[in-house]
């Protein structure tokens, strides 16, 4: 196994979209749950390859053909990608997707979100303008490839002269948040117990 970790494009986009599902549950695939497959991706993947603010690290295996098998991606300016997504994100996504349509529970979720999207905790941005998701697919997890993802995307956030990062999980997902704490990041003072951020 050969990886290569390079920047995100707009072309991974399908790729972000099916590792975003496969992990969606918890951490686990969450195919299951949906008639709708590409809604998960379309909230905490897809849109930073195609919005303002937004970056990316993908990890590809060349021996899987360059296939796209995890991902870390985010804003350098969280309430600048907010106010981009609610007037050109996802006003699309609520015409497209209307609640009428769905059959499972997860579905109806995702799209009553499109017509209602949380922002960040104010507790959030003052500890670091910058946001991020990262997923990685089973196989590849507990390699040291989360690390290194996010290595990259520290090094990047550097660069654009910030200090911070951080991130919402799923209080379910135990082994996330595990990791997060392996890794240095802590709970965000004054948000909610599911949202860590480190410092460097």
């Amino acid at each position: 196994m050969t990886i290569i970790i390079r920047k995100a494009m707009e072309t991974d986009a399908p790729a972000l979209s099916r590792i975003c599902l496969l992990t969606a549950d918890a951490g686990s695939t969450a195919e299951a749950l949906h008639d709708y497959g590409e809604l998960p991706g379309l909230v905490y993947a897809v849109p930073y390859v195609k919005l303002p603010t937004t970056w990316g690290y993908v990890m590809v295996d060349d021996l899987r053909d360059n296939e796209v098998v995890g991902y870390i991606v985010g804003s350098t300016d969280t309430r600048a990608f907010e106010t981009y997504a609610a007037e050109h994100w996802w006003p699309k996504l609520a015409e497209r997707y209307l609640p009428s349509l769905a059959k499972k529970p997860a579905d109806e979720r995702y799209m009553n979100l499109f017509r209602n999207m949380y922002t960040a905790p104010d507790a959030c941005i003052d500890f670091s303008p910058a946001h991020m998701h990262i997923n990685i697919l089973p196989e590849y997890q507990k390699q040291g490839w989360g690390r290194k993802m996010l290595a990259s995307a520290v090094e990047f956030l550097k660069g654009q002269s910030l200090r911070g990062v951080w991130l919402g999980l799923d209080p379910r997902n135990n082994g996330a948040k595990t990791f997060y704490e392996r890794v240095g990041f802590t709970h965000v003072d004054g948000a909610p117990d599911n949202n860590m951020g480190i410092k460097f």
